[in-house]
């Protein structure tokens, strides 16, 4: 079992930076794909990052490609999501959550998951 937290949520102004981290527990994190989702009030989860377990494959969402960046350090356990020129459209909770699964990209995939951290970014 894999349990995640993150951190690094805030309120931020349109065009700034913020990087956001999740710990992991548990011996098994290098067995997991890693994914950053985000759901703003009133929408779905959606897929916004993913990376392969040895940290060599990426991918990424179309509205957030070329701004944000996934990483992973599996001798720390944390994944981290680097995330540039923020705007508006942004704000969310971010969570991250792991899978068995290199190309999921819906929630229903992952199977485990954080209890999410709180971007806002104002315009």
């Amino acid at each position: 079992q894999v349990q995640l937290v993150e951190s690094g949520g805030g309120l931020v102004q349109a065009g700034d930076s913020l990087r956001l981290s999740c710990a992991a527990s548990g011996r098994t994190f290098g067995r997991y794909a890693m994914g950053w989702f985000r759901q703003a009030p009133g929408t779905e989860r959606e897929f916004a990052a993913r990376i392969s377990i040895n940290g060599g494959v990426t991918h990424y969402a179309d509205s957030v490609k070329g701004r944000f960046t996934i990483s992973r350090d599996n001798a720390k356990n944390t994944v981290s999501l680097q995330m540039n020129n923020l705007n508006a459209e942004d704000s969310a909770v971010y969570y991250c959550a792991a899978s068995l699964i290199w190309t999921a990209a819906k929630p229903s995939e992952y199977i485990y998951w954080g209890q999410g951290t709180q971007v806002t970014v104002s315009s």
